[in-house]
C-alpha cells in the first residue's frame, strides 16, 4: 500500500464514519404513509440488481450515472439544509456552487474530491429517510444482507467487472461522476457509504449514541482494509455490518438503554 492510497483510503473511511455520526432523524409527516418494512429490501436488492444488470448489459451503467447526475446534488442540499445534525436550510445553497466547481474541476483530485462529498452527503438524505421509513430491526438485518452479498460477489471477483463499467460511465463529456466516490489513489461505491448512512440513521431513530459508534466503524474498517496488503478489492459495506451487529448485541443487552 503506497502513502498516497492510505491517505487517500483513510478520508474514504472516515466518511463513513461521519455518515454515522451526521445522520439525524425524524420524518416530515406526509411520508406516514409510506412506511414499511419493505424498503429494507434496497440495501441488499441494490447491490445485487445493479451488479446483474450491469454484467448483462452494460449500458445500464449510462442509465446510473444520470440518475447520480440528478439526485446525488439533490440529496445533498437536503442534507445541508435538513437531514444531517446541525442542518440549516440556508446552508442547502452550497451545493449550487459546489456542483460547478466540481464539473469545472472534473478529473483533478480537488474537483474529484468536491463531487465525492456531494455523493456523501447524499447518503445522509437516504439514510435519514430509510430510517424513517422503516423499522430499525428490517434495516439492520438489511445491512448485514447487504454485506453477505457484497462480500461474496467481491470475493468471487463477479463484481469488479460491472463495477468498473459502472465507475468508467460518464452522462456526458466532463461531467462529474458521482455514482461513486474517487479520490484518485483509492475509491469507494455509493453502496459503501450508503450502508453507513443507513446505519446512522437507525441509531439517530432510537435516540442511540452515534459518536461511540463512527469511532467503531472507523476503526472496524481501518483493520479491516488491512487485507489491501493481499487482496486488490474488498467490499468496504463488511465492517459497516460488523459494527451494526456488535452495536445491535450491546444493545439487546440486559441493562443497556439508550442515551443520545
Amino acid at each position: 500500500m503506497s502513502r498516497e492510497f492510505i491517505i487517500a483510503n483513510s478520508f474514504l473511511i472516515g466518511s463513513q464514519a461521519l455518515l454515522v455520526w451526521l445522520t439525524g432523524a425524524g420524518m416530515p409527516r406526509f411520508l406516514d404513509r409510506l412506511k414499511g418494512p419493505g424498503w429494507a429490501l434496497i440495501l441488499p436488492l441494490s447491490i445485487a440488481i445493479v451488479v446483474g444488470a450491469i454484467a448483462a448489459i452494460p449500458q445500464v451503467a449510462d442509465g446510473i450515472t444520470w440518475i447520480a447526475l440528478t439526485l446525488v446534488p439533490i440529496g445533498a442540499a437536503l442534507a445541508l439544509g435538513w437531514a444531517m445534525k446541525g442542518a440549516r436550510p440556508a446552508l442547502a445553497l452550497l451545493v449550487a456552487p459546489a456542483f460547478a466547481y466540481a464539473w469545472w474541476k472534473t478529473d483533478t483530485l480537488a474537483g474529484d474530491a468536491t463531487a465525492a462529498a456531494l455523493t456523501v452527503l447524499s447518503a445522509v438524505t437516504v439514510g435519514r429517510l430509510l430510517a424513517g421509513l422503516v423499522p430499525g430491526v428490517f434495516l439492520r438485518l438489511g445491512i448485514i444482507t447487504m454485506a453477505i452479498i457484497d462480500a461474496y460477489l467481491v470475493f468471487s471477483e463477479k463484481l469488479q467487472g460491472p463495477n468498473a463499467t459502472l465507475n468508467a460511465a460518464v452522462p456526458i463529456e466532463h461531467a462529474p461522476r458521482l455514482q461513486y466516490l474517487e479520490l484518485h489513489y483509492a475509491s469507494m461505491g455509493y453502496g459503501d457509504i450508503f450502508v453507513a448512512g443507513v446505519l446512522g440513521g437507525v441509531l439517530a431513530a432510537e435516540h442511540r449514541r452515534q459518536l461511540p459508534a463512527a469511532l467503531l466503524v472507523f476503526v472496524l474498517s481501518a483493520l479491516w482494509d488491512l487485507l489491501f496488503l493481499h487482496f486488490n478489492t474488498l467490499p468496504a459495506t463488511v465492517p459497516i455490518a460488523v459494527a451494526t451487529a456488535l452495536l445491535w448485541l450491546i444493545q439487546k443487552r440486559p441493562g443497556t438503554s439508550p442515551a443520545s
